[in-house]
């Protein structure tokens, strides 16, 4: 069995070296049709377009993405073909939750915002919007969820995003991309949802940047219709509009699910589901590797950020928005610690 695999997946070569008799590394988007013409299965991440473009005429059975997101996936054209494909939901979402809770505790710092008496907002409760709900609920947030698919299956506990509009304090996105049909996502924070907010809030997405209008967004910065926005997706990534990163309050490049431990989730559910496709029996362990010693302060939301504290990204970010693909390609370790 042959697998192309993108080079920037973590952990995966000697698990992946153990399952398949020929393994080839190529960067994320450069792969190409003569690339994985006589590649049984490919293990992808979001920047490879897995279309008919890249897959026609080739022996590519299975796609595994390592990653929550699959709208880099052709699902009409792989269904047409018959390949089958996984994606791993949940995989980072205790990442995105670490991120969020960082966030959480810099506007708190710096923003004077009292979680205890602030609204929050949830497009989108999957695996990662459930993770945020619960961290939220235990700073003492009140919490209004946004989830259509949900609420038309009969689930309670859901509002319209109006309703977010008009009570929260910020709103958070974590919605896949739906370019059309019921639940289209696709610039679902346009100009009309901004100019229907009452209470001014933070905007955080790290769903998918085409969730988000730009120019929509830059509009509401600008006119003070938001306090301020937290980025990590982006439209046209990595081309990213740097009028709205030099304006927003954080700025991140695409790695708020990014942790050691999101990458390593992902790596093994996309391994597993390699080997469930394929029927091998393999035994593997992904496991990342841990923080170098360090001090703590004796302060929870101190030692919390000592850990992880996005603004050394967006800083990042900032200084150097023409290396948006090196700093999420080469991001510095980041584990999952609580306090």
């Amino acid at each position: 069995m042959k697998v192309i695999v993108d080079n920037k997946i973590p952990y995966i070569h000697a698990a992946i070296e153990q399952i398949a008799d020929e393994v080839v590394y190529l960067p994320g988007s450069g792969f190409t049709a003569a690339d994985v013409r006589d590649a049984d299965a490919l293990v992808v991440r979001t920047r490879t377009r897995c279309n008919r473009e890249l897959l026609e005429g080739s022996n590519v059975r299975f796609i595994a993405t390592a990653t929550i997101g699959f709208d880099h996936i052709d699902v009409d054209y792989c269904r047409e073909a018959g390949i089958a494909w996984q994606n791993c939901p949940g995989c980072n979402a205790g990442s995105v939750e670490q991120y969020l809770h960082s966030v959480l505790l810099l506007l708190k710092r710096r923003w004077g915002m009292k979680p205890e008496e602030a609204c929050l907002g949830i497009v989108g409760v999957g695996h990662v919007g459930s993770r945020i709900r619960q961290m939220a609920q235990s700073l003492g947030m009140r919490v209004l969820l946004n989830d259509p698919p949900r609420a038309d299956r009969g689930e309670e506990g859901f509002v319209d995003l109006s309703v977010l509009a008009r009570e929260c304090d910020m709103i958070t996105f974590h919605t896949p991309l739906n370019r059309s049909g019921k639940y289209k996502t696709f610039h679902l924070a346009d100009a009309g949802f901004f100019a229907g907010l009452q209470r001014k809030p933070f905007i955080v997405n790290t769903s998918r940047g085409e969730v988000i209008e730009t120019s929509a967004l830059l509009d509401a910065l600008n006119t003070e219709k938001i306090k301020d926005a937290i980025i990590d997706t982006w439209e046209n990534e990595p081309d990213i509009n740097l009028e709205l990163l030099q304006k927003v309050f954080l700025g991140t490049p695409h790695i708020a699910g990014y942790s050691a431990d999101g990458k390593s989730n992902a790596t093994r559910m996309a391994l597993e589901a390699l080997c469930r496709f394929f029927h091998i029996d393999a035994e593997f362990e992904i496991v990342p590797p841990a923080l170098p010693p360090m001090s703590y302060s004796p302060d929870a939301e101190e030692a919390f950020l000592q850990v992880y504290d996005p603004t050394r990204d967006s800083d990042a970010l900032k200084q150097h928005p023409g290396e948006f693909e090196h700093l999420r390609g080469n991001y510095p370790l980041r584990r999952e610690v609580s306090f």
